[in-house]
């Protein structure tokens, strides 16, 4: 995974988390990258 890849997720994650948003996983599979994350109902989704 490129390091500004990985950069860009995580700032992502960063911008939505204090709006209500909880990480819950990084997943990687050796190609791919997305962060797994619940919103405030408790819905899953990823950011990639």
């Amino acid at each position: 995974m490129g390091e500004e890849r990985l950069a860009a997720l995580e700032a992502e994650c960063a911008r939505l988390v204090p709006l209500g948003a909880v990480r819950v996983q990084l997943l990687y599979d050796g190609h791919d990258s997305c962060i797994a994350m619940q919103d405030i109902e408790g819905n899953e989704f990823c950011i990639d």
